[in-house]
């Protein structure tokens, strides 16, 4: 793995959003409790010697790709002798980090599997207290049926690492947390002391995905948020590389509260920002991803993720139901060659519903002549 500065890398930022899908892959996006600040971040990139993708941009060179298709697929384990068709993305070789995945019902691990199909090595972060659960579902065979890639095989996750991004350090933990018997067994989960550990175990990292935020009053309005409930969400979910951010950033979505609107506005603006500086600095690409609503665990903590996933589908320009691994594929473009000039973007995944201005499932325009889907 080149260890050389990140020249190229491409950092792919999915936007926590209240999520939705039915059989979805993905990690707890919302509301997992764990807070990465921009600092942390650069932290963890820095130590693990984020290193150039640059070198991938050669496998698209080849003669044997036809022109005259233009599909854009990921890939798992295709032969290197074969000839490949289309347009492919091509992960082999590259290491991608995804923090925040504890199940296989939200959006982080819909990207890890993407990623996974485009031949990527996969590293995790898991939340401390939901940990045991999660290995322990590992092993047992229980996400076998969601760990299926596109060629049959299944997603292998190399390491697992316990992680509480919302302590940068070990000095940061409060004494209750030590001792919390949730915590209990688990070691080196603050972020320095993970990015140390991925850092010696592998030497350097390619993609970074963030993909948790934490919003302990996400269920209260925003007058009624108190100054903890607010910074926790600010800490958890505004400073990062890679993040799942949410359009309740630039339209008002009633019941996402507790800061999180907020929290997701400073996480764009991060976005912007650290696309110049990282850019500029070391070649690195920063986007999101503005995910429509998905059915994940941590996103009916929110109480009326049901009914946001019926408006999306009733006013969206495409009238059906979002899937995780729509997410997980932009990432995995995002993370691609595929996408070297893009940087600094909010890229929208939603069926277009950012682009309305108002919901045509209100009786006042039942007189005109609004689309439908032709089934």
């Amino acid at each position: 793995m080149a260890t050389t500065a990140a020249s190229s890398l491409q950092m792919a930022t999915a936007r926590p959003c209240i999520s939705s899908s039915r059989r979805a892959f993905g990690s707890s996006t919302a509301m997992l409790n764990g807070n990465f600040k921009v600092a942390s971040w650069t932290k963890l990139s820095s130590a693990c010697h984020i290193s150039s993708v640059q070198s991938f941009q050669r496998c698209f060179t080849s003669s044997s790709m036809k022109l005259d298709k233009f599909v854009t697929k990921a890939m798992a384990g295709a032969s290197e002798n074969k000839p490949v068709s289309g347009l492919p993305i091509n992960l082999k070789g590259k290491r991608a980090f995804i923090a925040g995945v504890a199940d296989d019902n939200g959006y982080g691990w819909a990207i890890a599997k993407s990623l996974a199909a485009a031949g990527a090595e996969i590293l995790v972060g898991t939340w401390v207290p939901a940990l045991n659960i999660f290995e322990s579902s590992l092993r047992r065979g229980k996400f076998d049926e969601s760990r299926i890639l596109p060629d049959g095989s299944l997603m292998e996750i190399t390491k697992v690492y316990p992680l509480d991004a919302v302590f940068d350090n070990p000095e940061d933990v409060p004494e209750e947390i030590k001792t919390n018997k949730r915590y209990a067994g688990s070691s080196n989960w603050t972020v320095q002391e993970a990015a140390e550990c991925v850092k010696n175990d592998f030497g350097s990292i390619d993609v970074l995905v963030h993909s948790l935020a934490n919003g302990p009053e996400v269920v209260k309005p925003l007058l009624e948020t108190s100054r903890k409930g607010y910074l926790a969400a600010i800490s958890a979910s505004s400073g990062s590389s890679i993040s799942l951010t949410y359009i309740a950033s630039e339209r008002i979505i009633p019941g996402y509260g507790g800061g999180m609107s907020s929290a997701k506005a400073a996480l764009e603006s991060d976005t912007r920002v650290l696309a110049f500086e990282a850019g500029r600095k070391k070649g690195i690409r920063v986007n999101t991803i503005s995910a429509g609503p998905l059915r994940s665990r941590a996103a009916k903590a929110i109480g009326f993720i049901d009914m946001m996933i019926d408006y999306s589908s009733a006013n969206a320009p495409l009238e059906k139901e979002l899937s995780a691994e729509e997410v997980g594929n932009t990432a995995a473009f995002l993370a691609s060659p595929l996408a070297s000039a893009i940087t600094g973007g909010v890229i929208y995944v939603d069926n277009g519903l950012n682009a309305m201005g108002v919901g045509v499932d209100s009786p006042i325009f039942e007189n005109l002549n609004i689309p439908k889907a032709q089934h």
